[in-house]
């Protein structure tokens, strides 16, 4: 998972911080954590691409969250910026070189173990991450540091 899922995730419960009423620029995301702003503004695009995030162009611009934190799962945030595809893709290497497995007698093609496995793996963790959401990230994240709200409404409104 790259780094991006991350970003995109803070961005979001920082949003929520900001408030409704402010849209919140890609380079003003950025800077708060100091993070490169236009691989930043990819992410975002992908968020309001999968209607988590809307986003206004102008001076006065940027993003909002489109749906409250309660209705976006962590499951959401990482198929809007990774994709839906599946974590491992099995290429069927046990066909290959001299190691390659006899056909099954019927024809019927077995399901590789491995990706059979791999399969139930993914699946338990998107269902995990699907389990929980936003809010309930913002709200842990408040409990660790009470103060960050305020601070993040802050140094925007300094800006």
């Amino acid at each position: 998972m790259s780094e991006g899922v991350e970003w995109a995730l803070h961005s979001c419960v920082n949003l929520a911080w900001s408030g409704s009423d402010r849209a919140v620029s890609a380079a003003r995301l950025a800077a708060w954590h100091d993070l490169p702003a236009a691989y930043l503004n990819k992410q975002l695009q992908a968020l309001a691409r999968a209607g988590i995030l809307t986003s206004s162009p102008g001076p006065r611009g940027g993003f909002r969250l489109a749906r409250p934190l309660a209705a976006v799962s962590l499951m959401d945030v990482v198929a809007a910026v990774e994709g839906p595809e599946e974590a491992f893709r099995c290429a069927e290497i046990r066909r290959q070189g001299p190691g390659a497995g006899e056909p099954a007698p019927d024809g019927a093609a077995a399901e590789c173990a491995i990706a059979h496995a791999m399969a139930q793996a993914d699946l338990a963790w998107r269902k995990a991450l699907a389990a929980q959401n936003l809010d309930e990230i913002r709200q842990r994240a408040e409990r660790q540091a009470p103060e960050a709200p305020r601070r993040l409404r802050a140094w925007l409104d300094a800006q």
